[in-house]
């Protein structure tokens, strides 16, 4: 273990000022990452478990800071003034200054409490599990099913219902009712041949490709040409 030089600035009163809040949650910041080693980092602790007992220690390398909870409120406010700020030194190293604030107050952990899984996040239920990114871990006996092929039909079997209702019902002259409204309301598709009538399409030898004989025979009516001013 490397000798670690610890220095702090004592202060004669703990008790905390009128404006802030009591708490048994102290930050250390501005902790190098280089200090995140078992020897430094239980340095540390033991230095502040001697303004009182520790329930919390929580490095947290990627933040730069440590976490600390104390059981009693009156030992973060004694740690808090006793260490801001904290003068760490390290063999062949340049003195670190440690700034120690304090946080907001957190629950005490008791290894022999029941609800301790209530202190912590816990996930979303089974129905809302799967809405996540990612998804949490499935649920204790799910099991994969195996899916069925892709469908091999043309058309569905519901598309195909709905296409026989489009049937012919009714032929009247030269309207075809694809879709009669029920009891007058509703909706109703008609389809009407503007090219031929029914006399026209029983002489009428007609191959496919060529132009209709009804639309050969129609002529549009010419538009009558604007009155012109004469001078």
């Amino acid at each position: 273990m490397p000798d670690i030089s610890i220095l702090t600035q004592r202060a004669n009163s703990c008790a905390p000022p009128k404006s802030i809040q009591p708490t048994n949650s102290l930050v250390i910041t501005q902790v190098p990452r280089t200090f995140f080693q078992p020897s430094i980092i239980n340095a540390l602790r033991d230095h502040f478990a001697t303004y009182g007992e520790i329930n919390q220690w929580v490095p947290i390398a990627s933040f730069a800071r440590i976490i600390l909870v104390y059981y009693a409120e009156e030992a973060a406010e004694l740690a808090k003034n006793a260490c801001d700020p904290l003068i760490l030194t390290l063999p062949h190293r340049m003195p670190t200054i440690l700034r120690v604030y304090r946080s907001e107050p957190n629950p005490i952990f008791s290894p022999s409490s029941s609800t301790i899984d209530e202190n912590f996040l816990r996930p979303p239920p089974i129905e809302k599990n799967f809405l996540i990114s990612p998804p949490g871990s499935p649920p204790i006996g799910w099991e994969q099913i195996r899916e069925g092929p892709p469908n091999a039909t043309p058309l569905a079997d519901d598309l195909i219902a709905a296409l026989r209702k489009l049937k012919l019902q009714e032929r009247r002259s030269s309207r075809e009712v694809l879709l009669e409204p029920e009891d007058g309301v509703g909706v109703g598709v008609y389809v009407e041949d503007c090219d031929m009538n029914d006399d026209d399409a029983e002489g009428v030898d007609w191959e496919y490709g060529c132009p209709s004989p009804a639309r050969l025979r129609w002529k549009p009516i010419a538009t009558a040409m604007p009155p012109v001013q004469v001078q």
